[in-house]
């Protein structure tokens, strides 16, 4: 083999299975430089062979409805249930049978890099995405659970076809006629939820990000409105505005104090 270690590795960087021609045939060079690259593809293929399992996994609820000819699975979620400030946003979204995104879970188990790629890969891919959002004030008026319910049933309205049935991450809908099923930690078991925490996930941080270029003194963007030290802190200093939701503590106690 003429190539140097560099072209090699440019090379297997494309190699996707393991019975490659040029896998095998790099794996008779007696190079360690390349025994090493080598090695390192057939841990990657070992990677690969765990996400697919776990993807298979995720699918169970989305294939089992599929096997009944039920067509058109709407995963919802929701984003923004404990912050202080901001809006509480839910995302429904209508995946392909054929969908195929590897590594894709739970919004809160990625990296905002992943959430991203993820997110521009959804929406390229779905049927339907429908984002609902319910402000501060809906919030305080309503409690968040209410609020949340509110989001979700926007979100379904938002699409563009109407689904046959609801995956719903631990919520009910009773308002919503459409057959729904409600699952406990459902962004990390079913693969149509976990692409509705994406979206609801980087549509709000978006939000979150726009109001802390509005008002910097807060630092939106870094804690997206949860109540950490930094948050705190800000508002015992420049004290409220409109996005802080007045049923939360301590902001509840701030304002009656």
């Amino acid at each position: 083999m003429s190539e140097s270690i560099k072209e090699i590795k440019a090379k297997l960087e494309k190699v996707t299975s393991k019975s490659d021609p040029f896998l095998l045939q790099c794996a008779t060079d007696e190079r360690k430089g390349v025994q090493k690259l080598v090695l390192q593809k057939e841990k990657w293929f070992k990677k690969q062979e765990v996400l697919e399992e776990q993807f298979l996994e995720m699918m169970k609820y989305e294939n089992t409805l599929y096997a009944k000819g039920i067509d058109l699975i709407a995963g919802i979620d929701e984003v923004g249930r404990g912050p202080l400030a901001g809006p509480v946003v839910s995302a429904a979204v209508i995946l392909p049978h054929d969908f195929h995104a590897l590594g894709l879970t739970d919004s809160k188990k990625l990296s905002e890099k992943k959430r991203e790629s993820y997110y521009e890969h959804i929406l390229e891919n779905a049927l339907a995405v429908g984002v609902g959002i319910i402000g501060r004030e809906a919030i305080d008026s309503l409690n968040i659970y209410q609020a949340t319910r509110k989001a979700m049933e926007s979100a379904i309205r938002e699409l563009e076809r109407e689904p046959d049935y609801l995956l719903i991450d631990a919520m009910k809908l009773p308002n919503v006629s459409i057959p729904q099923l409600d699952i406990i930690s459902g962004d990390a078991k079913s693969i149509s939820i976990a692409a509705a925490s994406i979206v609801a996930k980087v549509t709000r941080d978006r939000l979150m990000k726009k109001l802390g270029e509005k008002f910097p003194e807060y630092g939106f963007e870094k804690h997206m409105g949860y109540g950490t030290k930094e948050h705190l802190e800000a508002i015992e200093k420049h004290g409220i505005i409109d996005e802080h939701r007045r049923s939360f503590s301590p902001i509840k106690e701030y304002v009656e104090s």
